[in-house]
């Protein structure tokens, strides 16, 4: 969309990379939530658990929980992909709904590539650690 071709992008598909990077980092966090609660696959999965656990968060309550990992002592993997999520949820509410700002396409390439970094250093975290950051966004704290 953004980097596909060599000529100037039009703004829509500037917008609509935007929007899937974003979407990227959230099904990530869905994926880690699944991976992480019910297991990854095989016969000691169940799908419809997996799939539940997937489609249980929220965009509103996992960015907010994301603005509260460095209250936790999570590894800086994870302190970056929350980062890069806060971020991108800005971003991206601004490039679907805010049709006065014009993006540019270096820029936007950039926060593909901070995507793309974020998904592969959560991915690469240790299990335990991408299971807290999975209960921290999908469960609610009690004081």
């Amino acid at each position: 969309m953004a980097g596909g071709t060599p000529h100037k992008p039009r703004q829509a598909d500037l917008r609509c990379a935007v929007s899937a990077a974003c979407y990227a980092l959230f099904h990530c966090v869905m994926r880690t939530c699944a991976d992480s609660f019910i297991g990854t696959t095989g016969a000691q999965r169940s799908d419809s658990a997996w799939r539940q656990v997937y489609r249980a968060l929220d965009h509103g309550s996992c960015k907010k929980r994301c603005a509260q990992v460095d209250k936790f002592g999570f590894p800086q993997p994870i302190l970056d992909f929350a980062n890069v999520f806060i971020e991108m949820q800005d971003k991206r509410h601004r490039a679907d709904y805010d049709p006065s700002p014009s993006l540019i396409r270096g820029e936007v390439m950039a926060d593909i590539e901070d995507c793309e970094n974020a998904i592969e250093r959560l991915e690469g975290s240790q299990r335990r650690d991408k299971r807290a950051f999975a209960a921290l966004v999908l469960f609610a704290r009690r004081a």
